[in-house]
């Protein structure tokens, strides 16, 4: 059963997508992504976001290689 003190914690209604990560989450999961390697390019894509778009695609059952746009077009 939800408590009243736990709904604040749950509540996924502030951020984009209810797949998003909340900045303390993020804080958590990006200790687990390995760095860039050394003496190659930077980085030019924020993992986060990567990491966002992958969970998306997998909590909507978009198949193939589509947008978040287009898969939300395709749900409704």
């Amino acid at each position: 059963m939800w408590a009243v003190e736990n709904r604040a914690w749950y509540d996924r209604s502030k951020l984009g997508y209810p797949s998003d990560l909340t900045d303390e989450e993020w804080a958590l999961a990006k200790i687990e992504i390995p760095r860039a390697k050394r003496g190659g390019n930077k980085r030019t894509v924020d993992v986060r976001e990567v990491r966002s778009g992958l969970m998306y695609v997998l909590s909507a059952g978009c198949s193939g290689v589509r947008s978040r746009k287009t898969c939300r077009r395709a749900a409704r």
